[in-house]
């Protein structure tokens, strides 16, 4: 009786078509973990179970790594004070709501700190830094620019384009940005932010940009030209820029008034005529 011996010997694996499929599929849709994957390769009829598809996926290094948060630098608590003059300190702030139709937009809102103006609100759908960008340079080709830009940190607010915008030569505007999770620190425009959610968003239903646009505009001349602000000693913005305006105007000392002098003109021919005189009376008295 003849004895056999088997043994076991391993059958190569032929990766080759998993790896062209997943290669394939990574090219299109880079971001897509591997869950996507085997879902898309078995909707596509291919019948590799996932602890191949898994095998194979981390053999070419497709396992995505989770990103890191990007760590803010430590934010110094900024007291808020009272500004004395207009441009001094501006805040911005962002908000969000839907329409009817369940499309998220955005608000940008952008006050002066000094008289609570209300000096912009910027609604679309996407308020990118370059958009904000372009608001500020609008606004300060009418009002020049502030010393001083106070924002939480938002995205837009902490990239470098706007950070290179401000600490340009030509306006060194100084960045405050309020610590994380404090937003009582930019109190002026959180405050504001509250009368627009009760007294705009939650009081309308938009059906489309536009409308936003035009009733935003509308409440923002009323909370600038008509709305008393208890703060302010219940006038509106405009009217105590006004108000503080008058006051300096009376008590800045009126400035000592000059009185110029010119000399006489002289006629020549009067002169002449004096001196030729004046001889003669001399002539006759010797």
């Amino acid at each position: 009786m003849s004895r056999t011996t088997c043994q076991y010997q391993r059958k190569p694996k032929n990766d080759q078509p998993v790896q062209d499929a997943l290669t394939s599929l990574t090219i299109k849709h880079a971001a897509i973990g591997f869950w996507q994957c085997c879902y898309r390769l078995w909707k596509k009829g291919h019948e590799w179970n996932h602890k191949k598809i898994y095998r194979v996926y981390t053999d070419m290094k497709l396992n995505i790594r989770r990103r890191a948060r990007k760590r803010l630098p430590e934010r110094v608590k900024q007291p808020l004070v009272v500004p004395t003059a207009p441009n001094q300190v501006w805040s911005i702030d962002f908000m969000q709501d839907r329409l009817v139709d369940g499309r998220k937009f955005r608000l940008l809102n952008i006050i002066d700190d000094y008289n609570r103006e209300s000096l912009a609100i910027e609604i679309d759908t996407s308020l990118p830094s370059l958009r904000v960008i372009r608001v500020l340079e609008r606004l300060a080709a009418e009002r020049g620019y502030p010393a001083n830009i106070r924002c939480d940190n938002g995205p837009e607010f902490i990239s470098h384009l706007l950070e290179e915008w401000c600490s340009h030569e030509h306006r060194r505007i100084n960045l405050q940005f309020i610590q994380p999770g404090k937003p009582m620190q930019n109190a002026y425009i959180e405050r504001k932010n509250g009368s627009i959610r009760r007294e705009l968003l939650n009081a309308y239903l938009f059906n489309s940009l536009a409308e936003v646009r035009i009733i935003a505009e509308e409440w923002r001349l009323d909370y600038n030209t008509e709305r008393p602000h208890k703060s302010l000693g219940y006038l509106s913005p405009l009217q105590y820029a006004q108000v503080k305006k008058e006051q300096l105007a009376l008590s800045t000392p009126a400035s000592e008034t000059l009185i110029k002098f010119e000399a006489p003109v002289v006629d020549k021919a009067v002169e002449s005529k004096k001196e030729i005189k004046l001889e003669n009376s001399n002539s006759n008295w010797h």
